[in-house]
């Protein structure tokens, strides 16, 4: 009987835990799921193949949500349960709203992701010539390893904005039949005394100037022919790159990996895997007890800074209009403080999965795995969220039987950072999750599509939650 007894006891916390990753997730799918799982991948490829900058994800997103019911918010804007609404920050961050049941003061449900990715922008004055031929000047948002941008398909894609008021849109290298851009590497044959360069100075930052020119004119100046080009096709003129934002992004379409395809190979997964999925979440939700809100922002990649990343005051005076909205005479600053403390937030951004060619960089208990489910992101040194606000999230993912996992870094080694650091100074309630993937900050990276769906699940069940979290 007291063997019985142990072995009960023994028993209960497996039992409790029975939805932390032991393996893959895929097994465990049956074939509707399977068929669901490959179709949501499918959407999400064609969704990065368009948009590959924030400006970009803005107007792609913008396209969704209409077709979905959503309205542009407006000062007065109706209040009421089910009421579907947009906002947008100066055309680089944008925020889905979906009116809950209950006060705003008894709860808000938010996921926040960014929509920027690494990437090469051009300098204000970029074009000139070397050695026959015209090169633009470059230099880089994110961390990135430089090598890596040599030898790849580069697209030109953003805005110009002209002293007349115009914006011209530039987007060349993403057709089929586009011409694309090439920073063009070193022949073996030649490269002999640059072989003892670190891997961080294989490529240094000024030598990242892609080709884009090659035929002369008359006389013989290949810049001054690129120019005419440009003034004849898009009406700008040099002194116009100066009010420009154009970046240089990878010009491969997304592609399945694997005789088995259970993997995307794709430019921007960092983070717009988990942005896409927090759009396809709010497009989903339907009267819920909660107001949700999907906040995704800019310039994540770079500190959040300037007014259109998490770093700005925008998601609070977000919060501050629909408090108005909601309870006019309620929305003084104590009350918008009342309702800061009640948001309760996913930052979801990707992690890097264990590499099978070089495992030993992460400790493999504690890093997450690609098509294990979704990552619980625990950096600790004052970054996890407190345990009960954890406790209540895996009782979510556990009740819808969602594989999940656990991601930190090894001791001593660097990391990263999210929107969620932000977001807590204003005593929002923030936990961390997202998915992994392979080659993070590359050309090309890898995700797994299992983990894509559970994500969506996860955030599915986050929104249509009914129990408040504190």
């Amino acid at each position: 009987m007291l063997l019985f007894r142990l072995i009960a006891i023994l028993s209960v916390p497996v039992f409790l835990s029975a939805q932390l990753s032991a393996g893959s997730a895929w097994p465990n799918v049956d074939d509707t799921t399977r068929k669901s799982v490959f179709k949501f991948s499918e959407e999400y490829k064609k969704f990065i193949s368009t948009a590959k900058t924030e400006l970009t994800t803005v107007r792609e997103t913008i396209a969704l949500a209409e077709k979905k019911g959503f309205k542009k918010l407006q000062e007065n804007s109706p209040w009421q349960p089910g009421a579907k609404y947009y906002d947008v920050n100066r055309e680089r961050t944008i925020s889905l709203i979906v009116v809950g049941k209950r006060k705003l003061k008894e709860g808000v449900r938010a996921i926040a992701s960014h929509i920027d990715s690494p990437r090469l922008e051009l300098k204000a004055q970029p074009l000139y010539k070397s050695n026959g031929f015209a090169q633009f000047q470059t230099q880089y948002h994110g961390g990135i390893k430089k090598y890596q941008w040599a030898n790849v398909p580069l697209a030109l894609t953003g805005r110009i904005d002209k002293t007349d008021g115009a914006t011209v849109w530039i987007d060349v290298g993403n057709k089929p039949d586009d011409p694309i851009f090439i920073i063009p590497d070193m022949a073996p044959h030649v490269d002999r005394q640059y072989r003892n360069r670190k891997a961080s100075e294989v490529f240094k930052g000024e030598e990242l100037d892609p080709v884009v020119g090659s035929i002369p004119g008359k006389d013989d100046n290949i810049e001054t022919q690129i120019m005419k080009y440009l003034e004849s096709t898009y009406k700008i003129t040099r002194a116009d790159f100066i009010s420009a934002e154009l970046s240089l992004v990878p010009a491969m379409q997304p592609r399945d990996v694997g005789f088995d395809r259970g993997l995307i190979a794709g430019y921007g997964h960092d983070d717009r895997s988990c942005s896409y999925i927090a759009i396809r979440a709010s497009l989903a939700v339907e009267n819920p007890a909660f107001t949700t809100v999907s906040f995704l922002a800019d310039n994540e990649e770079i500190g959040s800074r300037n007014n259109t990343g998490a770093a700005s005051d925008y998601i609070r005076g977000l919060l501050g209009q629909l408090l108005y909205l909601e309870s006019p005479d309620e929305s003084s600053e104590r009350h918008l403080r009342l309702v800061l403390k009640n948001v309760h937030v996913l930052s979801a951004d990707v992690t890097s999965g264990i590499n099978p060619i070089f495992p030993g960089v992460q400790e493999a208990q504690n890093a997450a795995k690609l098509g294990q489910g979704v990552p619980i992101k625990l950096y600790g040194k004052g970054s996890n969220p407190n345990s009960e606000f954890t406790a209540r999230f895996r009782g979510i993912l556990e009740k819808e039987k969602i594989p999940y996992q656990t991601h930190t870094y090894k001791v001593d080694v660097g990391g990263g950072g999210t929107l969620g650091g932000f977001l807590s100074l204003e005593g929002m309630e923030v936990l961390d999750i997202g998915v992994p993937i392979l080659s993070m900050h590359s050309t090309y990276s890898i995700c797994s599509k299992i983990d894509l769906w559970y994500l969506y699940k996860t955030f599915e069940a986050f929104y249509s939650d009914t129990k408040r979290l504190n």
